[in-house]
This record gives C-alpha cells, structure tokens and sequence, in this order.
C-alpha cells in the first residue's frame, strides 16, 4: 500500500473525528431528544462553538472528495511521487490542525493552515497530471 493511500485513510479517520465533534457540540446544546429525533421542528440558532464545529465540518467536506479522489488517481494511474505524497502529508496535516484553530475562533492563521492544506491537494494533482 502507499502512503498516499495510508494518509487518505488517516484523513478519513479525522473526517469522522469532525463529524463527532460537530454531533456532540449540537447535541450538548439541543438535548438528547433533538438528536434522537426528527429535527423537524425549528430550533435557536447555535451557540459559538458547536456552528464553528459544524462550519469545519461542511468546510473539510469541500475538498475531502477532491482530495480521495486525486490520491485514488494517482495510485491507481501508478503515479505517486515526491509530490503526492508531500501533498498528502501537506492536507491531513493542515485539517488535523485547522479543526482546533477553527473551534477557537483564531483567525488568519486558520485560513492560512486551510491554504496549506489546499497547497497539498494540488501537489496531489500535480503529480497526477503533470509528475
């Protein structure tokens, strides 16, 4: 297996770790019940840090198929390369660190590790395309 592959996989690990940490911040605030329901009914507008949660989640769900599927292309067409995989270390690193600075409300330096992990996806695709 290639390390491209194996950083996917720790990705998606961290992917699900962004979907807990949203679920249970809303669920902290909504109650139990809202969880186990319909949602059907309106609820008050989340407080900071569970919709910053959430926010991070819908951001790493932007780019997370872009990013499996370049790293599944260039495995599968048998072109990794320096690049993929430093682009692959480059995204995985950049959401492990962006969940925290998201929920803490940094700014700036969040949109700058977001950058990075951008960077990476594109290394992945350069490498694909070009590597």
């Amino acid at each position: 297996m290639t390390i491209e592959l194996t950083l996917l996989g720790y990705t998606l690990v961290l992917a699900l770790v962004y979907i807990m940490a949203a679920a249970q911040a809303r669920t902290k605030q909504y109650g139990t019940t809202w969880n186990t329901g319909a949602r059907d009914e309106a609820m008050p507008p989340l407080r900071p840090l569970p919709a910053r949660l959430v926010r991070a989640q819908a951001n790493l769900f932007e780019t997370l198929p872009l990013f499996a599927a370049a790293v599944l292309a260039v495995v599968v067409a048998g072109r990794t390369g320096v690049l993929s995989e430093v682009g692959a270390w480059m995204y995985l690193l950049g959401r492990l660190v962006y969940l925290p600075l998201y929920a803490l409300g940094v700014p700036v330096v969040r949109t700058v590790v977001w950058m990075i992990a951008c960077v990476g996806l594109v290394l992945v695709l350069w490498q694909l395309l070009c590597g």
